[in-house]
């Protein structure tokens, strides 16, 4: 699964143990920045890249790190296509990709340590979208509902 990672400054030195650690365990990964770290850096400028990559279909997933993971999961759910939610649990980072096709998980480098961030992305990555009616008549809802937005309705 081809999968992609973005974070500003607040995320900078998880994203690149992250890198090491997908790689490691078989993923290809599209590093969409930052390419350094800066402290002045802003959120919505790093996570455009990787969610219009998502939107377009050049990844499948992707992960995105920033302080609290609340401003990348704002700034990412404006491009439509992505359905980005910051996670804090297990159970919820495989639901939301099984129940809600969830595909851009956003996570908070100041509030959860390695080890939590890790098993997170793994229940996110090895999780599949169900596909069952009502999970699929409703991700339609959630489609219909940012498609009316696009056209001003």
């Amino acid at each position: 699964m081809k999968i992609g990672i973005a974070a500003d400054h607040a995320g900078f030195e998880q994203k690149g143990q992250l890198l090491a650690k997908l790689r490691e365990a078989g993923y290809a990964v599209h590093d969409y920045g930052a390419a350094e770290y800066d402290s002045e850096d802003d959120y919505p400028d790093v996570i455009e890249p990787l969610a219009r990559a998502i939107a377009r279909g050049e990844v499948r997933r992707g992960i995105a790190v920033c302080g609290s993971g609340v401003g990348v999961s704002i700034a990412a759910n404006k491009v439509p296509g992505v359905r980005a939610a910051l996670v804090t649990d297990t159970y919820s980072a495989r639901q939301g990709v099984e129940h809600d096709d969830m595909n851009l998980l956003c996570l908070g480098g100041r509030v959860i340590g390695p080890m939590l961030m890790w098993e997170l992305i793994t229940a996110f990555l090895q999780a599949e979208y169900d596909g069952g009616e009502r999970f699929e008549r409703r991700l339609q809802k959630v489609i219909a509902l940012e498609q009316r937005a696009l056209r001003g309705q």
